[in-house]
């Protein structure tokens, strides 16, 4: 579960800013039928912090439903630990195979405030979690230090790290000393897709893609032949995509893979949650005109 190609879908709204279920169900039996790894629901391109918990527990149960026995990670981050608590107990119910936590905030947090998080999470959880580094959302960077100490705790199975180096030595040199401070059974993904070839070739065991919860069979021609060790394969098809990853650079990942949706009739065509409006009409023909280039429909 922990390993290999895990796709994180949106969580698609209607025009009303209801979660539009059929469409959610639709994006993740989607998944299933490419045969991803797993499926990452309410991860941030799932949009998890502006959701109600009520939201929250329906989408995790809709997920785990039309997964076709594929696992399903979670996402349960929240302000406070209470409510993480308590999504973490509607995840679990729900049937998730796993949960994801990154540590969410308004006021910054301390590195002695994050450790605290995981330690009373993971003390009542009786699934694995993934633990969620996303400096450019979250605005907290773990250090190595905070790595150890909360891999070292109960039920935590991976961590999820940001972006690899592009230079194929020193993104090798990151995972080995990963590996040096990780205990054994903890996993390394990747995320980031521009760098996602990158991460798994220099040994990263799983890569946690925004991309792939769209566009899954897309993902998985770069991801089956870096686990396979085809390295210059795998790095081809990264590079064939870079008109996609230029976008994510100037408008973020989520703006863009909403628009892939929405361009691909998956969902509405306005399908985040507002305040997020999504992209301008000049910039979504960018993405419709990236599609057609590169043929990218699964």
């Amino acid at each position: 579960m922990f390993t290999g190609l895990s796709a994180f879908p949106l969580t698609p709204l209607d025009p009303d800013g209801d979660i539009d279920e059929e469409a959610f169900a639709r994006l993740v039996r989607r998944l299933a039928a490419a045969g991803v790894d797993s499926v990452g629901a309410l991860g941030s391109t799932g949009s998890y912090a502006y959701l109600t918990l009520q939201e929250r527990a329906r989408a995790a149960r809709v997920a785990v439903e039309h997964a076709d026995g594929v696992p399903v990670i979670v996402g349960i981050g929240a302000l406070r630990t209470r409510d993480v608590l308590a999504a973490a107990e509607d995840a679990q119910n729900a049937g998730a195979a796993g949960v994801l936590l990154a540590p969410v905030s308004y006021q910054p947090l301390t590195e002695d405030d994050v450790f605290g998080l995981y330690e009373d999470v993971t003390a009542n959880l009786s699934v694995p979690l993934v633990v969620y580094d996303n400096p450019g959302t979250t605005r907290f960077t773990f250090t190595d230090e905070l790595y150890t100490r909360v891999a070292g705790l109960p039920r935590v199975a991976s961590v999820k790290i940001p972006g690899m180096p592009a230079d194929p030595a020193l993104a090798r040199a990151r995972v080995a000393r990963l590996r040096e401070i990780l205990p054994g059974h903890v996993t390394v993904g990747v995320s980031g897709d521009a760098r996602g070839a990158a991460g798994l070739n220099a040994g990263c065991d799983a890569w946690y893609s925004v991309t792939a919860g769209t566009l899954p069979r897309t993902v998985l021609a770069i991801t089956r032949p870096a686990r396979a060790g085809q390295a210059d394969r795998a790095q081809e098809e990264s590079e064939r995509l870079q008109p996609l990853w230029d976008l994510f650079a100037r408008h973020g990942s989520l703006r863009v893979i909403a628009a892939v949706a929405a361009e691909l009739g998956l969902t509405a065509h306005h399908n985040l949650p507002l305040p997020l409006r999504g992209l301008q009409a000049h910039d979504q023909k960018q993405v419709a005109d990236v599609l057609e280039l590169l043929r990218l429909d699964g």
